[in-house]
């Protein structure tokens, strides 16, 4: 993977693909074979983050109960839960509840540029992303997502700003933190690096490829061949 003038080494690429992205909730799709039985709970959590990536963003409601209530104890039962599979419908209903608002024209603006993003049309999804931070900067993921383009633009201190923008509404987003660490990967600053994939894997535990980078960052400390 390129990005748009900076070359992205192959090491990166590979935590690009293996981790939580910044900008969207985890894919639905699994490998073939014996898919996990799930209770009502979770086919109806899975069901609203399918309906929200269709674009519907009608599937918000069916969470129950006010978001920051939500939030917690979601963030709770996935630091005490030890099922794969539901850790993983947990990640997608808290990506829902990020990625979704009260408001419809920030919905809209998030879908839009969102999709800009996917097709990485990085000017015309910054443009989005600065529109909506002025129009709901209390609103966590509009930052997060602005972090992303610059990022995927190389703007690394602006990115890091953003985050530090998303952080501040919302500590516990282990998008925006593993964001963060991959930033100071590339600049090389591993004890940053490290702290932030550690703060990305005590919210969600379960975080892909956050364990492997602490690892490898803690073997570059200690002098150790990765």
């Amino acid at each position: 993977m390129q990005r748009r003038g900076v070359f992205l080494p192959l090491r990166h690429r590979l935590i690009l693909r293996r981790g939580t992205p910044m900008w969207a909730p985890p894919s639905l799709l699994r490998p073939a074979g014996r898919r996990p039985i799930l209770g009502p709970t979770m086919r109806l959590l899975r069901l609203a983050l399918a309906l929200l990536l269709l674009g519907f963003a009608t599937a918000a409601p069916v969470l129950a109960g006010p978001r920051d209530d939500q939030l917690d104890k979601m963030f709770r039962r996935l630091t005490e839960t030890t099922s794969e599979s539901e850790a993983s419908a947990l990640t997608q209903a808290i990506w829902i509840l990020w990625t979704t608002s009260d408001d419809s024209n920030v919905n809209d603006m998030m879908r839009r540029g969102t999709r800009l993003l996917n097709i990485r049309n990085f000017p015309e999804a910054l443009d989005i992303f600065d529109r909506m931070v002025k129009y709901a900067p209390e609103f966590a993921e509009g930052w997060n997502k602005r972090a992303t383009v610059h990022y995927m633009l190389g703007n690394f201190a602006e990115s890091v700003a953003d985050i530090q923008k998303t952080l501040a509404l919302e500590p516990r987003h282990f998008g925006a933190l593993s964001g963060l660490g991959m930033i100071n990967v590339e600049l090389e600053r591993q004890g940053e690096a490290l702290k932030a994939f550690e703060a990305a894997l005590k919210a969600n535990p379960y975080l892909p490829g956050a364990r492997q980078q602490i690892q490898e960052l803690k073997k570059k400390l200690q002098g150790s061949p990765t």
